[in-house]
């Protein structure tokens, strides 16, 4: 045998002892029967930013961010939905529509033809606590951005034909809501949570108060609350801190600063258990929601809140998802979230389920509530919820609009704006005592808001015999969110206990 040969067979003896082990390896490895371990998280830091207020008292922050040739430009007016007149739900909602639909030297069409040149997007919208006019556009168009901003913000027209055209679409999309069990819940329980507090109402208003609603009423809320003093401006993008604030001065420098009142509302009413079921017989399942009054943004215990109720209903694995899911197989999802406002907040757990099941479902969420506060959490599933939290981060950081959003969220609430920097270490420093303090204090199980939206002729009695006797319940025909029993006027019984409905 030659030396080429001996050499060959060797190799091939080699490969022949080695083929075995590698297969096994690789058997061994693949399918998997757990995930694979997630990678060291990278260092994330947000983007270099200046914060000035201009001396007609609008704050501007400048973030420089050169990842894109973009430039986001955000703008955030102190008052929303808690701020309309009385009578007139969705004011705050219908004038930041139409801010940007026609300002005193251009029509809503000039208007869209302007941004829409340049490639560029303007939006509006308002929410309880604020109200927000956005645009985003090429580093080029900065300038005209800019101007076109500071028009619809300073000089929206609210041309009567613009309303009644926005009125009537605002009605028609109520018609349809009011059929939707996911909204038709979600009106419910917030009236539930905050009683006859601002937060209570909707935002886009009811169709009774949208057809109160005037061209004075809009100028009036325009006057009272769309003043520089009482704004936040975010430039983020692709320009340095000296573009950013030159190009605010030159375009918001003259606005003139204005009193603006009092804005915050009163505290919300103290939780109390209350168990509503809107009645809509042609269902199949049924909508539910449980929760109660939360806390404000400001809370010191905001960051131990959060993270409890991402373990009982946050994305990814949590509690609720495993029992009524995995376990049960009852529903398809749930999930539980804390929202926090300015004066407040909520916790929610939510799911759907079949009317069958609706009774056993919601004893189980319950049950879960009750648990989270009742028992320590598990630290693998805190340190599962930790990661989840920072691990997404950066995925919320990745454009100018979306870091613009978070700096006026800082901003807004009146935190630390040096937060942005430290996320991650806060998150990771909650620990289980954390945790358990802050459910023993803020969560009250006995004291729930609940909102059950289906056919009721199929779960009351399901209801009574896991422990809910006393229940109220509304036709959805004679659903009235303004009204303390939900119900139309001359149609409102007292409460009473569980019965059919007719």
């Amino acid at each position: 045998m030659s030396t080429h040969k001996v050499r060959a067979a060797l190799v091939a003896a080699s490969c022949a002892c080695l083929w075995p082990s590698m297969l096994a390896a690789q058997a061994a490895k693949w399918p998997s029967s757990s995930p694979p371990r997630p990678l060291a998280a990278r260092d994330v830091r947000f983007p270099p930013y200046e914060f000035r207020t201009l001396p007609n008292g609008l704050q501007v922050v400048v973030v420089v961010h050169n990842e894109q040739p973009a430039v986001s430009l955000r703008l955030l007016v102190r008052a929303g939905g808690a701020q309309d007149p009385p009578g007139r739900l969705g004011t705050a909602s219908m004038a930041a529509t139409l801010v940007d639909q026609g300002t005193t030297t251009r029509n809503a069409q000039q208007v869209a033809d302007a941004i829409d040149s340049v490639g560029g997007e303007l939006g509006t919208g308002a929410g309880r606590d604020l109200s927000v006019v956005h645009a985003v556009v090429m580093k080029d168009s900065l300038s005209l951005a800019m101007e076109l901003l500071s028009d619809v913000v300073r000089n929206p027209a609210f041309a009567p034909q613009e309303l009644e055209r926005q009125r009537q679409q605002t009605a028609s999309a109520l018609q349809v809501r009011y059929q939707d069990p996911e909204y038709v819940a979600n009106a419910v329980f917030d009236r539930l949570v905050f009683g006859f507090h601002p937060y209570g109402f909707p935002g886009s208003g009811t169709p009774e108060s949208l057809a109160r609603i005037t061209r004075d009423d809009l100028i009036a809320f325009h006057h009272r609350y769309y003043a520089p003093n009482n704004c936040i401006l975010a430039v983020v993008g692709d320009l340095t801190v000296d573009e950013g604030m030159a190009a605010v001065a030159k375009a918001f420098g003259d606005w003139p600063r204005a009193d603006v009142p009092d804005i915050l509302p009163a505290d919300p009413p103290e939780p109390t258990r209350r168990v509503v079921v809107i009645d809509k017989p042609d269902a199949v399942q049924t909508e539910i929601r449980m929760g109660q009054i939360g806390i404000p943004r400001r809370t010191g215990d905001y960051m131990a809140v959060d993270l409890a109720l991402k373990i009982l209903g946050g994305d990814g694995a949590n509690r609720l998802h495993r029992v009524l899911r995995t376990e049960r197989g009852l529903t398809y999802g749930a999930s539980a979230d804390a929202e926090t406002l300015k004066r407040s907040g909520e916790f929610m757990a939510q799911t759907n389920t079949r009317s069958e099941t609706t009774g056993e479902v919601l004893r189980l969420m319950v049950d879960e509530f009750s648990t989270l506060r009742r028992e320590r959490v598990g630290e693998q599933e805190l340190a599962d919820a930790k990661a989840y939290l920072t691990g997404a981060f950066p995925l919320t950081i990745e454009t100018p609009d979306e870091i613009a959003t978070h700096i006026l969220n800082v901003l807004f609430y009146d935190l630390p704006i040096e937060e942005l920097q430290t996320y991650r270490q806060r998150v990771n420093a909650v620990s289980v005592d954390d945790i358990a303090r802050a459910t023993l204090k803020y969560l009250k199980p006995d004291r729930l808001s609940i909102v059950l939206v289906g056919n009721a002729s199929v779960f009351l009695d399901q209801l009574r015999r896991v422990g809910f006797s006393k229940v109220e319940v509304v036709r959805l025909a004679d659903l009235d969110l303004t009204t303390a029993d939900f119900k139309k006027k001359d149609l409102a019984p007292p409460m009473t206990s569980v019965s059919r409905p007719k």
